[in-house]
């Protein structure tokens, strides 16, 4: 039997402060870490934004929204490479299904 696919969306926003290519390496690092662990429907870049409220003195973000599905198990696993992933300085992830 096949493992249960959830649709999840998650939002992480990178540091301002790396570079061009730094940022561009860690949008291609969760990429691939989604595409290796279910299936990535959408990657979409909003680019910089000018953030609510500063996060360690950041006032601006890069923000970029993942769509994929993926088996129960794998958002908790994301989240955690989030949190000790350099430069993600916030990260959301929501389960479209609930």
């Amino acid at each position: 039997m096949a493992k249960l696919q959830g649709k999840y969306e998650s939002v992480i926003i990178i540091s301002t402060k790396l570079s061009e290519e730094e940022i561009k390496a860690v949008v291609t690092k969760v990429s691939d870490l989604i595409s290796a662990n279910g299936t990535l429907e959408k990657v979409d870049e909003w680019g910089k934004r000018r953030l609510a409220y500063a996060i360690n003195y950041e006032t601006e973000g890069y923000y970029v929204q993942f769509d994929f599905a993926s088996a129960p198990e794998f958002p908790a696993e994301l989240d955690r490479i989030y949190g000790i992933t350099d430069g993600v300085i916030r990260s959301l992830i929501i389960n479209l299904d609930e």
